[in-house]
């Protein structure tokens, strides 16, 4: 049985991400910061809860070793776990600011990524998917014709940039872990106030996708629900 820990997965993309990977027969770790949100959702789910603030070195190394004692190993890691920028205009946006974000939905992917690595390799097929978006993307910001070129948002699209290159550079470095970036595109969930045309189940579909690949999958690569993002 194919075992997946999610970071962020209390709620919206994440929660909706575990429903649909538990349905498919996966045995799903929920990881969340806040406990007492992030047990209700795995109870809702039928999973197991692990407390994992990805900001934190201790909390995502006490993560890695309750999951290291309790399943040994994962299969699947996905890198759910993000944060919006302030509402207010790039002229306000401070330092301060910047390393908020950039700490969550870089550098966060970073840290959980170092502490679950040797859990994923002991599977015979493991997977890693970052959830990045097609605000990142410089093909879909500057084309009138999107979504994506409408907001102003500087630092969640420069970390979202970041969060793809990420993805195809430990493509790279690891040959025997597929790594991929999938693009949920504009869903309403509690990150955007629900103002997104899309329902979970469609902004779920290419993290759903990406997380299912078997030995023969790709590696390396940004997907949205459609196929190729280009970048």
């Amino acid at each position: 049985m194919t075992t997946t820990f999610i970071t962020g997965a209390n709620r919206s993309l994440g929660y909706e991400t575990a429903r649909r990977l538990i349905d498919a027969g996966h045995t799903v770790l929920v990881g969340a910061r806040d406990p007492e949100r992030g047990q209700a959702a795995a109870d809702e789910l039928g999973a197991r809860f692990v407390q994992i603030d990805v900001t934190d070195d201790g909390s995502v190394a006490a993560a890695a070793a309750d999951v290291a004692a309790r399943e040994g190993g994962i299969d699947v890691l996905i890198n759910n776990a993000g944060v919006n920028e302030p509402h207010i205009p790039a002229d306000q946006l401070t330092a301060t600011h910047a390393g908020g974000v950039l700490e969550v939905n870089v550098v966060g992917i970073v840290r959980v990524t170092h502490a679950f690595l040797p859990l994923l390799r002991k599977s015979a097929n493991p997977v890693i998917v970052n959830v990045s978006s097609g605000m990142g993307s410089f093909a879909a910001t500057h084309d009138p014709a999107r979504v994506e070129s409408k907001p102003v948002a500087p630092l969640y699209t420069a970390s979202k940039a970041a969060v793809t290159m990420l993805t195809t550079q430990y493509a790279k470095a690891w040959t025997d872990v597929k790594v991929n970036a999938a693009d949920p595109g504009y869903t309403a969930t509690d990150f955007n106030g629900h103002s997104g045309p899309q329902t979970v189940i469609e902004g779920t579909d290419a993290i759903v996708e990406l997380a299912t690949i078997g030995p023969d999958g790709p590696t390396g690569t940004f997907r949205d629900r459609h196929g190729a993002v280009a970048w």
